[in-house]
């Protein structure tokens, strides 16, 4: 079976058809007729699309996390692309297993593999304190968090949303902050760097991953800052690391949102939890920046409103890079009438 049609090729008015994976459905009521509203997704986007009575009545389930075969026709609604359905048919388990998982689920743009070996080492040159080597080597040392890590996505929606996401943002925001911490020595550069890198772990159990990337229970419940310290605490206490490192390092996840109206639990309380903040926050933000930026037809001009960063934003035009050819100024020199004049003040 072909994929057919992806959504971003899907430009309207016209006929698509193609497999897709159901990432929202609910059934509605219309005047005409209860009807199923539907997002259906694949590794470019997401499409909203209608199943209209009398059709809608044929579907007493369209199972989220299913793929389906779908033709209808996209037209513009409210400056949306949206598809009404004519023909939807649910893929069996043999037909979807046979489809590629990359065609539906969008993926960070660098290797995996080479993020995570890069990770690693990095890990082998910042943590020389044997107990926080031990701790962190520890983690990746078990092989289904390790390999969670690696695929995980980093958020639902608003950032590194995809395969790969989470290791993507945190390998981001861990060099940041060596960055940062060669500027201010006066940082404790193994715990900010362990912070950075632990931060955001806890998704691997807020979210479920997969087709259809959503809140676990617990991730509703408990949230990402609390599970990343459950899950780490075994590791820290099996490396012997010292108390107060170990507090530190709860500080950092527990505060890295910045704010309590954003979810931290405690404002930043030390310099090093201010600067994992902002590194956390810079590289979700540049993250935004990539994929509105991404989807500009032309080199300069303005995106969508985009209500997480409240604001449209505006790419201008690129500073020219010098050619090869080109030299650098000359240098002023003064001439000798001033150097005497200065030697005479």
């Amino acid at each position: 079976m072909e994929k057919g049609h992806h959504v971003k090729e899907i430009t309207p008015p016209c006929e698509a058809q193609g497999v897709f994976a159901v990432s929202q459905a609910s059934l509605a009521q219309s005047r005409n007729g209860p009807y199923w509203r539907l997002a259906l997704s694949d590794a470019t986007g997401t499409l909203e699309a209608k199943i209209w009575s009398p059709l809608s009545a044929e579907f007493a389930e369209i199972p989220v996390g299913s793929l389906v075969e779908v033709q209808g026709r996209a037209a513009l609604f409210r400056e949306q692309t949206q598809l009404t359905v004519e023909r939807l048919r649910v893929l069996s388990d043999e037909e979807a297993a046979a489809l590629p998982p990359a065609d539906f689920m969008p993926a960070s743009p660098y290797d995996l593999d080479e993020m995570m070996a890069e990770l690693h080492d990095l890990i082998g040159k910042e943590f020389v304190h044997k107990p926080w080597r031990k701790f962190v080597q520890g983690v990746f040392r078990d092989a289904e968090l390790a390999a969670a890590f690696r695929v995980c996505p980093a958020a639902k929606s608003v950032h590194h949303a995809y395969v790969g996401g989470l290791l993507e943002h945190s390998l981001g925001v861990f060099k940041l902050c060596r960055r940062l911490a060669d500027q201010y020595a006066e940082l404790d550069r193994q715990t900010l760097l362990a912070g950075a890198i632990f931060h955001d772990i806890g998704k691997i159990r807020e979210f479920s991953g997969g087709l259809v990337n959503d809140y676990t229970d617990e991730g509703r419940l408990i949230g990402h800052l609390e599970l990343g310290i459950e899950m780490l605490a075994p590791f820290w206490q099996k490396a012997g690391l010292e108390e107060g490192l170990v507090r530190h390092l709860k500080h950092l996840i527990l505060s890295h949102h910045g704010e309590p109206a954003f979810g931290a639990v405690r404002l930043p309380q030390t310099a090093e939890a201010l600067v994992l903040h902002y590194a956390d926050n810079i590289d979700a933000k540049m993250a935004q920046c990539r994929g509105l930026f991404a989807a500009l037809e032309a080199e300069e001009g303005w995106t969508p409103y985009q209500a997480t960063l409240s604001r449209a934003l505006f790419r201008g035009p690129r500073t020219p890079q010098a050619s090869p050819t080109e030299k650098e100024p000359r240098k002023s020199r003064q001439r000798p009438a001033d150097d005497n004049l200065l030697s005479l003040l």
